[in-house]
């Protein structure tokens, strides 16, 4: 007998399913070595845009923004929550030998942020109907930042600050703030920037893995209020069936 899912999910759904897989790889590989760990949560949010993609492409299901959501919980919800409570933990070499005051500061953290990014992913599946924008920080955008920074190297060497940003990661991802959904244009240069970090982070430099968290902090910071976008006259608008 054949899976329940055969002939009900598409291929977007499984590069979905296959970013939550990576999502609990990276789980794993973060106590051994945590710039693979980061390494494999850029992957899986590359996943996250191609299934969207092959969605527009060849259809999408019923199940596709469910599988999403759910997806999305283990790779930019879980996975990242690991790897600050990673960095954090052995920054200030903290032991598991018995609970302590920093140990139970940065487990609550950690945990706040698993917590907002669900709730933030629940709002966005049920409320976050327009086209151009969302609120809130995405969670994919708050993953990628960790991970570039891991992966640049900074700022592992501050375990408090990690713990900072990660803690203003919760505030953010279930504001109000409005980001805009980025233009195709600067969409692609977003996603060969953050491909070329993931695949080799180290060349030049690690210049790939600085450029993607500076276009991250830049795109979070700045493009609620000075994000450029096309605009359409009335006339334009009438040509393309908008009402």
């Amino acid at each position: 007998m054949l899976p329940r899912f055969v002939g009900r999910l598409g291929i977007a759904d499984a590069v979905t399913i296959a970013n939550a897989g990576l999502g609990f790889v990276a789980v794993v590989v973060a106590f051994v070595d945590i710039r693979l760990a980061a390494r494999l949560i850029l992957l899986a949010a590359i996943a996250d845009g191609l299934d969207g993609i092959l969605a527009r492409r060849y259809g999408g299901t019923a199940a596709g923004p469910y599988l999403d959501s759910l997806a999305d919980v283990a790779s930019f919800a879980i996975a990242p929550a690991v790897l600050a409570f990673v960095v954090v933990s052995d920054g200030l070499g903290i032991g598991f030998e018995a609970v302590s005051v920093e140990l139970g500061v940065v487990t609550a953290v950690c945990a706040l942020f698993v917590a907002m990014a669900v709730a933030r992913l629940g709002l966005y599946t049920a409320y976050d109907t327009a086209d151009d924008y969302t609120e809130g920080i995405q969670t994919t955008l708050a993953a990628t930042i960790m991970g570039a920074a891991i992966l640049a190297g900074y700022p592992v060497d501050d375990p408090w600050l990690v713990l900072a940003i990660t803690g203003a990661f919760c505030y953010l991802m279930v504001s109000r703030i409005r980001y805009p959904d980025l233009l195709a244009r600067d969409a692609l240069i977003m996603g060969v920037v953050h491909a070329m970090a993931m695949l080799v982070p180290n060349a030049a430099g690690r210049t790939f893995p600085y450029a993607l968290l500076t276009l991250g902090i830049a795109y979070m910071t700045l493009s609620p209020w000075f994000y450029w976008r096309e605009e359409t006259t009335p006339l334009e608008e009438r040509a393309a069936g908008v009402e």
